[in-house]
């Protein structure tokens, strides 16, 4: 897909040849004219955390591009337009370093970093952005029964997915077990911002980070006094009002097949935020076997059952964010079964021997209905 307001693809490296080693955040008006850009962000540590390795599931590729599409006309005229445009660059600067020097693991003075060198017993004061992520991340883990777990970060650096020197082979099983034991989202003591390190706990909140970035800048946005947007950070996406004459954003998602950039569905989205996960793109082949980022912190590997991607509709872009992690780990028996008792709005894409089938929940049924009707 492309980002130019008709066509969007969510997922790690939707933006293909717009992923670059500088990021750059770009706002353009809804013609795909470039309005500003918005300095040379270094979203590399970001979107690196989020697991963008390129392409084929592993490469050179460690930044990405940030695109604001967004309908001017609320601020007037040209001249207002002039006015506001530094002081909204200047806030989504700040506010994209705020995130990264907070929750992103590839910074070694980030906060998470911080946290996750103090010694056993040793405690750190959270930013307040960091302690709410924290907190939906630890409830979504609670949810779960641990399928989804923010403290997955020694397995997800074993396996060659983080800050460590990626590899091209399973780590040795009792390397897996020994990270295993770190890992355990209820160890984690937040009392309101304090969290106290219980000792050997990694953090890596790359699952929901990048999408509670996406909601940081669709809040500045409409702080802004704009109606009309989308906002994407490497896949995952937030969409408000429409396109000119009334026309909705249009997401396309794709086919999860490695090496295939196909178009499986096409989504109609307005004042709705969307995020995929899959095991497609970042993985990692030996032996004729995927081993995919996705990895299960119960069992302490990657997940081998046929659920190619999980697509999320949601308000929140972060809960989308990491639910589509959730219920990739739950798999599509289980996942599906936990998105309806829930009525979340999901698309399961799963493999079959004669390609894939989509499953939809009711509620994505019905958003899609919806949104298709021009409601």
């Amino acid at each position: 897909g492309t980002a130019d307001g008709e066509l969007v693809s969510p997922g790690a490296l939707a933006l293909g040849e717009a992923f670059r080693r500088h990021a750059a955040l770009e706002l353009v008006d809804l013609a795909g004219n470039r309005v500003t850009e918005v300095g040379a962000k270094r979203l590399e540590p970001l979107l690196r955390a989020a697991g963008s390795r390129g392409p084929q599931g592993r490469g050179d590729v460690d930044g990405g591009l940030a695109v604001l599409h967004a309908s001017w006309n609320n601020f007037g005229d040209a001249g207002a337009i002039a006015v506001a445009l530094p002081a909204l660059k200047s806030a989504i600067e700040s506010s994209l370093e705020d995130i990264n020097q907070e929750m992103s693991t590839y910074l070694p003075d980030s906060a998470i970093s911080r946290f996750n060198g103090l010694e056993a017993g040793g405690s750190l004061v959270l930013p307040s952005d960091f302690a709410m992520v924290l907190d939906e991340a630890l409830g979504l883990a609670e949810a779960t029964d641990g399928a989804y777990d923010v403290t997955v970060g020694p397995l997800v650096n074993l396996w060659g997915f983080g800050p460590d020197p990626e590899r091209f082979e399973p780590p040795a099983a009792e390397d897996i077990e020994a990270a295993r034991q770190r890992v355990g989202w209820h160890k984690l003591k937040l009392d309101d911002r304090t969290l106290t390190q219980p000792g050997g706990v990694y953090l890596d909140l790359s699952s929901i980070a990048k999408g509670f970035a996406v909601d940081k800048l669709a809040h500045l946005l409409e702080k802004a006094g704009i109606s009309n947007y989308l906002v994407e950070i490497g896949g995952e996406l937030r969409a408000s009002g429409t396109k000119p004459q009334g026309l909705p954003w249009r997401v396309a998602v794709e086919r999860p097949i490695p090496g295939v950039r196909e178009v499986e569905k096409v989504v109609p989205l307005r004042d709705l935020a969307i995020a995929s996960s899959g095991d497609y793109r970042n993985f990692f082949e030996k032996d004729g076997k995927l081993y995919s980022h996705t990895l299960d912190p119960r069992t302490g590997r990657p997940v081998e059952h046929k659920l190619g991607s999980v697509t999320v509709l949601h308000s929140s872009c972060a809960t989308a964010d990491g639910l589509a992690t959730a219920l990739t780990v739950l798999g599509p028996e289980k996942g599906l079964a936990f998105a309806e008792e829930r009525e979340l709005a999901v698309l399961f894409i799963v493999r079959t021997d004669d390609g894939v089938e989509e499953v939809m929940t009711p509620a994505f049924e019905a958003l899609l209905e919806s949104r298709e009707g021009g409601n």
